[in-house]
């Protein structure tokens, strides 16, 4: 049973599944922080105007084939207005190609927002949650992997019952058949025993039928065949649940049951939502530092550009909501409604959390009894079976009463079968229930296998 716990953490996809949940969750809690911790951006722009025309100041005129015509100015400086270099015949010629680079850095710094605290409480409480949530998930696999094992030896129990019924009823069919052949019974024993037989071979199919099905079943589980599996012995510790007390384990529960509490963070985390929400009626402040710097020069033709000197901004916004058309209203009352819903689930899985605890400690308790008394009516069955045949034998018991004795000790190996290994699994179903199951406990169950 180790080899197939294992197995199962390795390959089981649904444990595989509760892990990436948890992971995928947990990244919400940096990412609800990263709201409160500072933002930098920066962009780099590069432009270029085709045919420009610039204007600007200048200290003086440029000559030649690329001066410029300029109106407004009656001397070589001071402000003006280009349209354009000169060609070499005075002509205005082609403004050519203007560029223009733009840098700009800027830091950002939120000073006060509540909802963004909120938020991280709430991430915090989503991810305190899924953990729980996986804590359940590894425990199930606990009772997974044994409910499938178990289920298997119990079918392989129910086929080496189903064989040895029709065996049995084999013989008696061939014995009724013989004696009718040389006229020691009549022809209605011969039916009788070979509708047995016939039921007692359906039984064997539908016995390996279910053991090939659930052998798939527990190699979902392990990712593996599965292979020949250790039976439980024979002498099983019939102790009662420790301790003794069914509130005592009910407590335990409530306090440990990882469903449960996982439920309790579900809560949590839908008040951290409200609060969130209420916060959009309040004021956000932020702080910004911002750093730019441009440049622009032209080409083709070549020609002086321009730039300018880096610029630093340094400020802080207030932001005062007035009136957003009832959305931050529509929000509260939304995050009322999903608390009061977590809040239902967290009572109705409270409850769900008492039931089976007390469920599975008194199946425990019953279970004692259920063994024994099944061991016991196994012994007598077959005492039973003998004594039948021996008094067939001598006239005073019938052909029927033998095929019936056949039948009743097939069915108490059945129940007894049954009995042993769910008496186990309700044992390891208690402590699931209770939020203690652990490796120590599949050990345990693995110690009492043959």
């Amino acid at each position: 049973m180790l080899d197939a716990y294992r197995d199962a953490r390795a390959n089981d996809p649904v444990l595989a599944q509760a892990d990436a949940t948890r992971l995928a969750t947990g990244e919400g809690v940096p990412q609800a922080r990263a709201g409160l911790l500072p933002q930098i951006d920066g962009s780099l722009t590069l432009q270029q105007a085709n045919n420009a025309q610039g204007s600007g100041s200048d200290t003086g005129f440029n000559t030649g084939a690329n001066s410029f015509l300029c109106d407004g100015i009656a001397a070589g400086s001071g402000n003006y207005t280009c349209t354009g270099p000169l060609a070499p015949n005075g002509t205005t010629s082609d403004g050519g190609h203007l560029r223009t680079r733009s840098l700009n850095a800027t830091l950002t710094q939120t000073v006060f927002d509540f909802s963004k605290y909120a938020n991280l409480k709430a991430a915090h409480s989503a991810k305190d949650a899924q953990d729980a949530t996986y804590q359940a998930a590894a425990q199930d696999l606990l009772v997974r992997v044994t409910a499938a094992y178990f289920t298997v030896l119990n079918d392989e129990d129910q086929l080496t019952f189903a064989k040895a019924n029709e065996d049995a009823f084999k013989r008696q069919y061939d014995q009724a058949d013989q004696q009718y052949k040389v006229g020691l019974s009549a022809i209605t024993n011969v039916y009788q025993a070979k509708a047995y037989y016939e039921n007692a071979k359906t039984q064997t199919i539908a016995a390996q039928n279910t053991l090939d099905n659930d052998r798939e079943a527990l190699r979902v589980i392990t990712g593996k065949p599965v292979g020949d599996l250790k039976k439980l012995r024979d002498d099983l510790p019939m102790d009662a649940p420790a301790p003794n007390d069914p509130q005592a384990w009910v407590k335990q529960a409530l306090e440990n049951n990882p469903t449960l509490q996982a439920q309790q963070d579900n809560v949590q985390t839908a008040e951290h939502n409200i609060t969130a929400a209420r916060s959009g009626h309040l004021p956000t402040l932020s702080a910004s530092v911002n750093y730019g710097k441009s440049s622009s020069w032209y080409q083709d033709p070549a020609r002086l550009g321009s730039e300018r000197p880096a610029s630093t901004t340094i400020g802080l916004t207030l932001n005062v909501p007035i009136f957003s058309g009832g959305y931050t209203q529509s929000r509260v009352r939304q995050s009322i409604y999903q608390r009061d819903a977590a809040n239902d689930a967290l009572e109705l899985q409270r409850r769900q959390v008492i039931q089976n605890t007390l469920n599975y400690y008194r199946s425990v308790l019953a279970g004692i009894s259920q063994v024994e008394s099944g061991k016991a009516s196994v012994e007598s069955g077959q005492k039973a079976l003998e004594a039948t045949r021996a008094g067939f034998e001598v006239g005073t018991q019938t052909f029927t009463d033998v095929l019936l004795a056949i039948q009743t000790l097939t069915q108490s190996e059945s129940s007894y079968s049954q009995a042993r290994h769910q008496f186990i699994l309700n044992k390891l179903l208690l402590q699931q229930a209770a939020g203690t199951a652990d490796f120590k406990d599949i050990q345990s169950i693995n110690a009492l296998l043959q």
